[in-house]
């Protein structure tokens, strides 16, 4: 019994995790092999998010018959709407980012998500910062590392350090390519990478008003797609562009709706609730390395010296905030006098903020 215990809260979390990894990578490599296609990141996005939307659509039925779910009122669906907002224009910034640059770079970018959610956290009053305690110093030195290794990844492509297929079977495009624009592609990153924590935000503050997941993750994708189609129109007006055929652009689409913001949402929050958000963030900086090998045998991408010194310079910062904010969480659970908390720093940024009322 306690065998079968321990294999699903230790063995299965894992694997589940890593298997996560490798999806939201190869669905970033399938979708910038379809826009090396001709497929716009404006129509993706709208197609994406609604056959996501459609797969959740029972989920609103069954919650509606709950009677322990509070009503959906206008201020909840007024952040419901919010959400979808940022998410939007996060995702739309994050896949004209892939577009212009490469899944390697975005998965390297997405290791300054602890860094952002730092500093925001400082701004808004959710996390405490003593110079003095080696912790708080540990945050500040991994956020001040991580933000100077995406400036490394932008600013120095250095090198090449493993080249291209030939470019008659590479799906890459020429280097010459405005899409190859490795300093505008970074751009894009960052904004959509500072959005991520507002996300969380938000996110935190539905689900302490309405505590259904799949529920709130259908509105969500709904008002994603429904406002990226809105900014579709204008950013491409040409209907043939809207036309999916056949191709790997279609089978991107269903693979991100189905097994990305599906799968992967319901994947992550299970292990969120059994190993903690902090275990789920430790294996971000894994992302960077299959991206980059995929990015190299699928892509036909050329890996440069500036792109693996960045993203080592990246983790590294990734790693020290975590450090800094597991060794805070166990003097705090030391001095509360609650060892099992203490033996198990699983506490992630922000979760002040989650066990307590937000401020007025």
């Amino acid at each position: 019994m306690d065998r079968g215990k321990n294999f699903c809260r230790d063995v299965v979390p894992f694997w589940a995790i890593i298997a996560m990894n490798f999806t939201t990578v190869g669905l970033h490599t399938l979708f910038k092999a379809a826009t090396n296609h001709g497929m716009s990141y404006h129509v993706f996005i709208v197609y994406a998010y609604g056959v996501a939307a459609l797969v959740l659509l029972p989920s609103p039925f069954f919650s509606l018959r709950s009677t322990v779910l509070p009503p959906l009122n206008f201020s909840l669906s007024c952040k419901i709407l919010l959400l979808g907002l940022i998410g939007c224009t996060s995702q739309i910034m994050g896949y004209a980012g892939i577009n212009y640059s490469s899944p390697a770079l975005g998965s390297a970018f997405s290791s300054l998500i602890p860094a952002f959610t730092f500093v925001l956290a400082l701004l808004f009053r959710m996390e405490k910062l003593a110079i003095r305690s080696s912790s708080s110093q540990a945050k500040i030195i991994g956020t001040v590392v991580s933000i100077s290794g995406a400036l490394v990844v932008t600013l120095y492509k250095g090198p090449p350090i493993i080249s291209t297929l030939p470019a008659s079977i590479s799906l890459h495009r020429p280097l010459g390519s405005p899409h190859s624009d490795w300093v505008i592609g970074s751009l894009f990153l960052t904004v959509e990478f500072m959005l991520v924590p507002m996300w969380y935000i938000v996110l935190t503050q539905i689900m302490k008003e309405y505590p259904a997941e799949l529920t709130v993750i259908f509105f969500y994708n709904l008002c994603v797609s429904v406002l990226a189609a809105i900014v579709g129109i204008f950013a491409e007006p040409n209907a043939s562009a809207w036309r999916i055929r056949a191709d790997i652009g279609l089978v991107s689409i269903l693979c991100s709706g189905i097994f990305g913001s599906f799968l992967d949402n319901a994947v992550n929050t299970w292990v969120l609730k059994v190993k903690g958000p902090l275990y789920v963030a430790m294996f971000k900086p894994l992302s960077i390395v299959i991206a980059v090998v995929m990015g190299v045998l699928f892509l036909g991408d050329t890996l440069y010296l500036g792109s693996i010194v960045g993203a080592a310079i990246i983790s590294v910062g990734f790693y020290t905030v975590m450090w800094g904010k597991a060794k805070e969480d166990v003097d705090e659970s030391a001095e509360i006098g609650d060892p099992e908390s203490a033996s198990n720093p699983k506490v992630p940024l922000l979760q002040n903020y989650l066990t307590q009322e937000p401020r007025s």
